[in-house]
């Protein structure tokens, strides 16, 4: 078997050719544009690349960006400032806090006083909350976007086995729920789990979200399976997802590649959660 790619590429261009749309009809409604703050301290490498595509990503769609970006130094106490002046600008519908923070400034405090109806990413703990309760929510983009793309393949998520490799607050986690809410029965498999290959040689869906290079091997994927990688690993110059996809897309029935996956999906659904946002802001 010979998996077939799941277009991450293709799939965001389709969604933000909607998002443009909505964009559209938003700033013909209210006579503004829709608006995202993009907050980023320090100069992370891998950050500055991440908030470019971004701002690239609002401008091919028609939504205005409000970029700050803050020296190494900046005190949590400025931060905040920002985050509140931005909580009341009614030109702003999105406020994103590019991770990781400096050491020193608190992220869950930075990211707490964003208001819930303006989190961007998801990640404030009411949205999280919200998840967990099913209750409408703005919900975390790569999740997001792993649910659009193994939808995309046209196989349904209902009463598949689905396992996440990863319990972060930003990927696995949500992830798992938002299998779960599509009627995936999911195990979530993390450093501690006891013979991993079990499970995911169990898995109908899996995504691997370990950040470790290569991770899953060939003889951990189930005959079938639709496998998402969602790791993003530089060595040699080169970028390697946590999946090796050589080995993985000769048992798999789809696969995501990396680059080209689920990257693209992150910055897309950001944009979406944005238009939604502002409509919502508005009571539609």
């Amino acid at each position: 078997m010979s998996a077939k790619i799941i277009d991450g590429k293709a799939l965001s261009a389709s969604i933000r050719e909607q998002m443009k749309g909505e964009a559209e009809r938003f700033e013909n409604t209210y006579g503004r544009k829709v608006g995202l703050a993009v907050i980023k301290v320090g100069a992370n490498p891998a950050s500055e690349v991440y908030v470019r595509n971004k701002i690239k990503a609002c401008e091919e769609v028609g939504v205005k960006s409000f970029s700050y970006n803050l020296p190494e130094e900046t005190a949590e106490a400025d931060i905040i400032d920002i985050i509140d002046t931005l909580n009341g600008d009614e030109n702003v519908d999105g406020i994103l806090v590019q991770l990781p923070l400096p050491k020193g400034v608190n992220e869950k405090r930075i990211l707490a006083r964003i208001l819930p109806e303006k989190d961007a990413d998801g990640f404030h703990a009411v949205n999280a909350g919200g998840l967990m309760l099913g209750l409408p929510c703005t919900k975390p983009c790569t999740p997001a976007g792993i649910i659009e793309l193994i939808k995309s393949t046209g196989v349904s998520i209902a009463g598949k086995n689905a396992v996440v490799i990863g319990r972060s607050n930003i990927v696995g986690k949500p992830a798992a729920m938002l299998l779960l809410a599509e009627n995936a029965t999911v195990t979530i498999c993390h450093s501690r789990t006891a013979d991993l290959k079990a499970h995911t040689l169990n898995a109908d869906i899996l995504v691997a979200a370990v950040g470790i290079k290569e991770f899953v091997t060939g003889d951990m994927v189930k005959d079938g399976a639709v496998v998402v990688d969602v790791g993003m690993n530089r060595a040699d110059g080169k970028l390697y997802g946590d999946v090796n996809y050589p080995e993985a897309s000769e048992k798999a029935s789809y696969i995501t590649p990396v680059p080209g996956g689920v990257g693209p999906m992150t910055v897309t659904m950001l944009i979406k959660n944005t238009v939604e946002s502002a409509f919502r802001c508005k009571g539609n």
